[in-house]
This record gives structure tokens, C-alpha cells and sequence, in this order.
């Protein structure tokens, strides 16, 4: 694998080609040095070089860029950078193909929304259980630890909205059969299948955690629990079985991200849904109807993830894809 001393050969030669051979201008010079040293860094941390990207890594780059609201027309202008850069090295027979080829100009791009990756979606599920093995706990700080993990895997496995997650009726809930009736925007109903992972979440927290939160800052005796359990027809629950405020899910999941090292939303927990599924074969079609879209056109913003690994299983299992 080529160094990093490698990469700063590759950038130089290319500068001296449009110094000398293009006859660019110094300031000129200066922005596509930029540009290809940015490039290069983001390549650093996935362990490749200037000579060995692939298609994937270009998109992956600009995508990035997208998602830390770099505009449209500076990173157009830094895949013009790369563009250049590689005609340079094919010309030069420095590589054997363009990875930059077929990739669209950036004003047709619709810009993903923001997702955690898997990892850090790991580390957020497991921050509220993480919390209850720290310091020493009360029951109602149990429970609400419990509630927490609960609702965090009930967001990511249905893609739910704050709103239809805070506005989930226990009678909704099919937990045996593995899913649950929600209620999305104009009050259209869809049916999200739930996983093993949030099923067990559930459960512990219907049978654990959320009596205890229904009787919590009342006087009632073990007796009347049960009534105060049914008193709310509600999924989740705030202590005293009032309704969980939108502002509350948002500091909650704002605080279990930060073990991620991120500062994520609910609806990135949704967008986290869509994008894995997607990178994980799924079709639009049922990605379309896990997030309750009316519209096939406002799934497609996860078209590119698809034709990426479309692309990724074409090369590694078609018998041409890689030539003779």
C-alpha cells in the first residue's frame, strides 16, 4: 500500500503538471492542492491512497461534505479538482481507470439526510444500560434507564417520528407478533415490524419499568398499581403516567448519542433505519413503507446508497465485471 510520502509525490507531480503543462495561475494552483489534500486526508482514515480509490470513496467524499453543509457550488468545484487529477493520472498511466467518471454534477444531488453509523448506533443503544451499571440507583432512575434503552430501540428498528412514538397507544402494540400499528402525519397508519432486540427492550420495560413509573411521585398502595398502569393508555410514559413531552425524547436521545461521540436527533435515528436497511439490501419500495413516505420521490433520496452497493455486489460477483 502506498504512504502517505506516496500521496504528497502523486499531489506534487499533479501541481507541477498544471504549473507547467497548464500554465494555471499561483491562487489557482493553490485551491486544487486544497482541495486534493482534503481529499487525501478523508482517504487516510479508510486506508487507501490517491492511487487506489475506488468510485464509492469520490461519492462518499462529496456526501460528507454535503452533510457538513459545505454548498453545492464548492463542492462542485472540489470534484472538478479530482476530476483533473485523475485525467492527469490515466493520461499518465498512473491508474487504469477514472473513479470520478459517472458521478453527477452536485446540483443534482438530493443530499442525504444525516445518520450515525452502525457502530456509533451500537453505542447509543447501549448508553442507557451503560447508565444503569454506573453510579447507584434508585428504582424510579432504574425504570426510567429501562424506558430510555426501550425507546431508543423502538426509534431505530421503526423508524419512528418523535411525535408518533410520544402518541403510541398500548393497544397499538402487537408485541407477540412482532410489530406495532403507528400513527404517522395526517393520521395515516402503517404497521412497522419490530426485531428480537426491540421486542426484548420492550418487554423488560412493559413488565419492569413502566408500573414503576406509573406509580412514581403518587401514594398508592402495590394494589392500586395496576390501575395507575391502565389509567394511561399511552406506550411510554413519564413518571406519575403522564405524557412524555417532545422535548424530553430530543434530551434523551441528544445524551444516549453522546457516547457516540455524536450529538444526534430522533429523526437521525430514523434516517439511521432507512440507511442501514438500504446499505443492507433492502428496496425502496419497503424502505418507503417502514417510514411511512406517501411518495416513492421522498425515499429516493437514498438512491445512490442503493446503486452503491448495487454496484459493490455487481463487481464482486458478476463474471465480466472485472474484465478478462
Amino acid at each position: 500500500m502506498m504512504t502517505a510520502k506516496s500521496n504528497a509525490s502523486v499531489l506534487s507531480d499533479f501541481l507541477d503538471y498544471l504549473r507547467i503543462e497548464k500554465g494555471l495561475a499561483s491562487l489557482s494552483i493553490r485551491a486544487y492542492a486544497t482541495d486534493v489534500h482534503q481529499f487525501a486526508e478523508f482517504l487516510d482514515k479508510r486506508k487507501r491512497t490517491l492511487l487506489s480509490v475506488r468510485h464509492i470513496d469520490v461519492r462518499d467524499f462529496l456526501q460528507q461534505l454535503f452533510a457538513n453543509q459545505v454548498d453545492g457550488r464548492s463542492v462542485g468545484r472540489k470534484l472538478s479538482a479530482l476530476r483533473h487529477l485523475y485525467r492527469y493520472l490515466l493520461l499518465d498511466k498512473k491508474i487504469d481507470h477514472d473513479p470520478t467518471l459517472n458521478i453527477e454534477s452536485p446540483k443534482q444531488w438530493k443530499v442525504l439526510p444525516k445518520a450515525l453509523a452502525r457502530d456509533e448506533m451500537e453505542a447509543t443503544l447501549a448508553a442507557p444500560r451503560s447508565r444503569m451499571e454506573g453510579a447507584a440507583q434508585t428504582k424510579t432512575s432504574t425504570a426510567l434507564a429501562v424506558r430510555d434503552g426501550a425507546m431508543l430501540e423502538v426509534l431505530y428498528a421503526g423508524a419512528l417520528r418523535v411525535s408518533e412514538l410520544i402518541g403510541a397507544r398500548l393497544e397499538d402494540l402487537k408485541l407477540e407478533a412482532g410489530y406495532m400499528l403507528v400513527r404517522g402525519k395526517g393520521d395515516k397508519e402503517r404497521v412497522v415490524p419490530l426485531g428480537k432486540s426491540a421486542q426484548a427492550a420492550l418487554t423488560e420495560y412493559l413488565f419492569k419499568s413502566r408500573p414503576v413509573l406509573a406509580a412514581a411521585k403518587r401514594r398508592v398502595t402495590l394494589a392500586s398499581q395496576t390501575a395507575l398502569v391502565k389509567s394511561s393508555p399511552l406506550l411510554f410514559i413519564a413518571g406519575g403516567a403522564r405524557k412524555l413531552t417532545r422535548q424530553r425524547v430530543w434530551q434523551m436521545v441528544r445524551a444516549s448519542s453522546a457516547a457516540s461521540g455524536r450529538s444526534a436527533s430522533p429523526h437521525m435515528l430514523r434516517h439511521s433505519c432507512a440507511t442501514h436497511m438500504v446499505e443492507n439490501g433492502a428496496d425502496l419500495r419497503t424502505v418507503q413503507t417502514i417510514l411511512g413516505h406517501a411518495d416513492i420521490s421522498t425515499t429516493q433520496v437514498y438512491t445512490h446508497l442503493a446503486l452503491d452497493r448495487l454496484r459493490a455486489v455487481y463487481q464482486n460477483h458478476h463474471p465480466r465485471a472485472k474484465g478478462r
